[in-house]
């Protein structure tokens, strides 16, 4: 285990736990580096049944090159419809290239566009729009460009089949039960903390977990505030130097010709603000955030959970306690029996308090992946865990200074809170001309988390 990069420990995320040097390199250099594939749970009539019964037209996009919120804005746009009428089950980076699921409410199929860079297929109708618990999980294909020590991938694939509790798939000779070489592409079990990775926080400027601090802490100037202002070493002069003016001036016209016309959200925020005849109240900076498409604004609530949790999850390292199977005190999922076998998909519906009775049977569980160990989303129906692993989810929320009747808010800021896994095993190959790693996650679950580990490098070459 090391100290993970400063960018990284600003959002929670305050260890690598493979102990060797990365290999280096860098993420994205082209959209088709990054290839990602949704594995979905989701059903559908045949495109002729009757739109009045089955309103919703399902598609599948390829994408290269859009955000799935910009994808989402351009096709409502083109249909001249409100974004809330297209819906998906899992948002996706722009600098990739990937195939997931769309619907759209009361539009046929001729009705679609055809737009830059997307390829669509129609694939039916449903009775319901597109939800995140249709999404399974995803298949990722991903490059890593000029790494300086490549042959230090199979150094990290041991670290983390050993954090994974899978050490007994390797044998002395480097070959996995089937005898097959670690590295010749064959896959290989590993394991890491399943952190939310920056990503959830903002790649270039982690802030979305202070907005929804302020949010929660319902500081609705504080919120909108910190999305204004804070400007970071890796955005244009001319971004930083308008986000440095609205924090000292809070002139919101002026400001207005000052935000790049690309900074949409910015705008819209300023908009509104503007419109308050300059002196806003606390309701005016919280109708501001109204402007925001209902997604983004439950993102941000979100994104203090994430926080949260990816703290429990450094302290938890901190203190040595497994992650691969249960103390006395920790609450345990069970794996939904409902999805494909090859794809273990925590269901934290199924919770399991683990005494000192159970430790043992959860552990064996856990061991044939069958159950999982998990820390909190907190929210208002939160129950943390009891021992040393309560003890951490305690005293976590305390230093943040967060209580769970904070999350009592209005609309889609309001959060009953859940329980995710700590840690997501995947089967991982890699290959070495170019060198591709190639994987699959549950829904949920970060990509760059697992690449991190290899590359050991700053968090803005993962993209």
């Amino acid at each position: 285990m090391r100290a993970a990069h400063p960018t990284e420990r600003a959002v929670g995320m305050e260890y690598y736990v493979s102990d060797v040097d990365g290999i280096g390199g860098r993420l994205r250099d082209r959209d088709t580096h990054f290839r990602v594939r949704e594995r979905e749970n989701f059903e559908t009539e045949s495109v002729d049944a009757d739109p009045s019964a089955y309103p919703h037209l399902v598609f599948r996009a390829r994408l290269s090159g859009w955000d799935t919120n910009d994808f989402a804005a351009r096709l409502s746009d083109a249909l001249e419809m409100s974004r809330e009428r297209v819906s998906w089950a899992g948002t996706k980076d722009k600098r990739a290239v990937t195939t997931q699921l769309f619907s759209v409410r009361d539009v046929s199929p001729g009705d679609l566009p055809s737009l830059s860079g997307v390829d669509i297929d129609v694939v039916g109708r449903a009775g319901r729009s597109l939800e995140f618990g249709d999404l399974l999980g995803n298949e990722f294909e991903i490059v890593v460009s000029d790494p300086q020590r490549p042959d230090a991938a199979s150094d990290v694939v041991t670290d983390l089949a050993g954090f994974g509790g899978l050490d007994d798939q390797e044998g002395d000779d480097g070959a996995d039960e089937s005898g097959s070489s670690m590295t010749d592409g064959s896959p290989v079990s590993i394991g890491v903390p399943n952190y939310f990775g920056q990503q959830r926080f903002g790649s270039y400027r982690p802030i979305t977990h202070e907005v929804g601090l302020a949010i929660v802490r319902r500081d609705w100037e504080g919120a909108v505030l910190t999305y204004l202002g804070n400007p970071h070493e890796s955005e244009p002069a001319e971004t930083r130097a308008a986000r440095e003016f609205v924090s000292q001036t809070r002139d919101w016209l002026e400001a207005l010709d000052r935000f790049p016309g690309h900074l949409r959200y910015e705008r819209s925020l300023l908009h509104a603000l503007a419109e308050s005849d300059g002196s806003p109240d606390a309701e005016a900076y919280r109708r501001a955030l109204e402007r925001f498409p209902s997604n983004l604004r439950r993102l941000f609530v979100h994104a203090a959970q994430s926080y949260a949790f990816n703290r429990i999850l450094s302290e938890r390292l901190s203190r040595g306690l497994p992650f691969d199977r249960p103390v006395e005190g920790d609450v345990a999922c069970f794996a939904d029996r409902t999805v494909e076998m090859d794809l273990a998909v925590p269901d934290t519906d199924r919770l399991q308090r683990v005494d000192g009775r159970r430790v043992d049977s959860v552990a064996r569980h856990c061991a044939r992946g069958r159950a999982f160990v998990t820390a909190p989303l907190v929210g208002t129906q939160t129950e943390l865990g009891a021992g040393e692993p309560g003890e951490i989810e305690r005293s976590v929320l305390d230093d943040i200074g967060l209580r769970l009747g904070d999350f009592e808010l209005p609309g889609e800021y309001h959060s009953t809170g859940t329980r995710r896994s700590i840690l997501v095993r995947t089967d991982l190959s890699i290959e070495y001309d170019p060198l591709t790693l190639s994987f699959s996650l549950p829904s949920g679950s970060y990509a760059t988390v697992v690449l991190r580990e290899f590359l050991k490098s700053d968090p803005t070459t993962l993209g």
